[in-house]
């Protein structure tokens, strides 16, 4: 056992000793500052520097540090971005607090962050030993105590996020490297049932209302359970599953209910809060997928009321969708905060930090105030993609679909013959175009969560990051590239 003493750690940034509660119960990492920056200037007073030119650096040096002090203080998201250069000073200074940074260190361990060259330094922001240890994620890592502090401080401020944009009814979220569909596999087998002998009927089914995408059939089939879908049924040009219809798939295998919020049109969102009574009612478990649902305060809306209404046990969204990180990273949050901690148990090994410090770097570079920002430009682009997109639809005999989704819009594509519709992805490829998915619902089925829908179409997302630029362009070669291949 590492004995407190031996996770005491000298940090040269300022002046205040700050004292970080672990989440397991008999550790505590305690940064002790070293050298008081605010104070530098005492260091210089019998230099020939005048006293007014010292006082001026103290200034700027005190104004560079000031954000790092109140992050280790209130543990939040900053209001204001940080400067590039703020975020890198936190970042190697965290990282050299690790033992892989210690000279005199004598390394006999099997796994001791060596790496064969120092571009992995950079791509790791110098974590090289990863976050948590063997079985429990979130638990401090003896050789990497700055990698602790630094995990310890971006799940509280991925939880600070999501209560700042409408989940103010979670009590814990933590940062996982993982996709959102492996992310589900974790949660899952982390909060499933566990069979004994007093507990017998191991279930092993997973009730879902119908999502096409494979990341999440794959997700349940790794776990060893079930997928009993519920599948949607089309209203107007939106595909819905009602609420009924999953009720009366309920069996008595059944442990888990999946619901959903960010989709691809025509599916809408699931009625997450009367599936939330439904789960509390049967004991069932209940996941709510959120993938890119941060960004947008309707979706927020609909768990913080499930939450309230019923039981969800966790909530997954991905960090590139909605935090402008690299891919390869997820969000998990609960009501709960003891699923989030089996959650954090369940994880097998120790976990690369790089998902993570991308995290930080999204929330420490863009604040509260530049997420807001992002997010009222993602409401307006979307208002802007539907708005072109229905005079293209005139012009062209097409319609947009009568859809709910604060993201994407539909467009049908109702005049174009089968080898159009194959033809139409690739032009929009050749132009620079990427993202849009073109439906043809009569060659594959999978993909519109039913099994009769009649209209071919083409989505389009406005999603967080995306500028009017992009959208403009990409309306305007969509018009272009249907023109010529209609003409064909």
């Amino acid at each position: 056992m590492v004995s407190d003493a031996g996770l005491q750690t000298q940090l040269s940034c300022g002046g205040v000793g700050v004292r970080f509660p672990s989440r397991a119960a008999n550790l505590k990492l305690i940064v002790i500052f070293m050298v008081d920056f605010n104070k530098i200037i005492e260091f210089f007073e019998s230099s020939n520097i005048p006293e007014n030119m010292l006082n001026r650096g103290q200034l700027v040096l005190t104004e560079f540090l000031k954000p790092m002090k109140i992050l280790f203080e209130q543990r939040s998201v900053p209001s204001e971005p940080w400067t590039d250069e703020q975020i890198e000073f936190l970042l190697q200074t965290l990282s050299n607090m690790d033992t892989d940074k210690d000279n005199n260190a004598a390394r006999v361990g099997e796994r001791e962050a060596r790496v064969a060259s120092r571009l992995h330094l950079k791509t790791s922001a110098g974590f090289c030993h990863g976050v948590g240890r063997s079985g429990f994620l979130t638990a401090p890592q003896p050789k990497a105590p700055g990698g602790s502090i630094m995990y310890e401080i971006t799940n509280y401020l991925a939880r600070n996020i999501l209560r700042n944009t409408g989940l103010p009814n979670i009590t814990d979220a933590i940062v996982v490297p993982l996709c959102t569909g492996m992310s589900l596999s974790l949660s899952l087998g982390a909060l499933k049932q566990v069979q004994s002998e007093t507990n017998l009927n191991y279930k092993r089914t997973v009730l879902i209302p119908q999502i096409d995408h494979k990341s999440l059939l794959k997700s349940i089939d790794l776990m060893g359970f079930n997928a009993k879908i519920v599948s949607g049924q089309i209203f107007g040009d939106a595909v819905r599953i009602p609420v009924e219809d999953i009720k009366k798939n309920l069996d008595n295998d059944c442990f888990a209910i999946i619901s959903v919020t960010s989709f691809f049109p025509p599916r809408e969102h699931d009625d997450i809060k009367e599936i939330s009574k439904f789960a509390k009612e049967n004991d069932l478990i209940h996941i709510v997928i959120n993938a890119y649902g941060i960004q947008s305060p309707e979706w927020m809306k609909l768990i913080r009321s499930a939450i309230d209404a019923g039981r969800v046990d966790a909530i997954i969204q991905s960090t590139d969708k909605n935090f402008l990180t690299p891919v390869g990273g997820a969000v998990i949050a609960s009501p709960l905060k003891e699923n989030i901690t089996k959650i954090s148990q369940a994880y097998a090994g120790r976990a690369s930090a790089t998902p993570v410090v991308n995290f930080l770097i999204s929330m420490l570079s863009m604040g509260i105030n530049g997420y807001q920002k992002l997010i009222e430009e993602q409401q307006k682009n979307r208002k802007i993609l539907e708005t072109k997109l229905r005079k293209i639809a005139e012009k062209l005999n097409e319609r947009v679909l009568e859809i709910y989704n604060p993201v994407a819009v539909a467009l049908s594509l109702k005049n174009m013959k089968k080898e159009h519709l194959y033809a139409l992805g690739g032009a929009l490829y050749n132009l620079r175009v990427t993202g849009p998915r073109v439906y043809n619902p009569k060659d594959k089925a999978f993909g519109t969560c039913c099994s009769n829908y009649p209209t071919p179409y083409i989505v389009m997302n406005a999603a967080i990051g995306a500028t009017e630029k992009d959208i403009t362009s990409a309306v305007e070669r969509f018009e272009k590239a249907y023109n010529q291949i209609i003409r064909t």
